[in-house]
């Protein structure tokens, strides 16, 4: 697993990239919750009241790194991150930003 420390939008940040065989599961954790790859349960995290959203690519078959997070799309947002002003369609970096 590695662990990759950045800033967003001022505010400090934590990337995770966990090797899953032929896949990533990869995931930005900020102060209020997470924006990651499509293995992400937003819906189940919902539960708990942590507010989730995760990303699909512009281009390309899967997420591998932290970077396609920032550059990718919202595809969903649980109850809690829409709260936040998370929706689909804007970028991961954007969704962070809002963490």
């Amino acid at each position: 697993m590695d662990s990759i420390p950045l800033t967003i939008g001022g505010k400090k940040a934590e990337g995770f990239v966990i090797p899953l065989g032929p896949a990533n599961l990869v995931f930005v954790k900020m102060e209020k919750g997470l924006v990651g790859c499509g293995a992400v349960d937003v819906q189940a995290l919902e539960k708990f009241g942590y507010a989730a959203a995760k990303v699909r690519l512009a281009s390309g078959p899967s997420i591998r790194t932290v970077d396609d997070i920032l550059a990718g799309t919202i595809a969903a947002a649980n109850g809690p991150a829409r709260a936040l002003g998370i929706a689909e369609g804007m970028s991961g970096r954007e969704a962070l930003e809002r963490l």
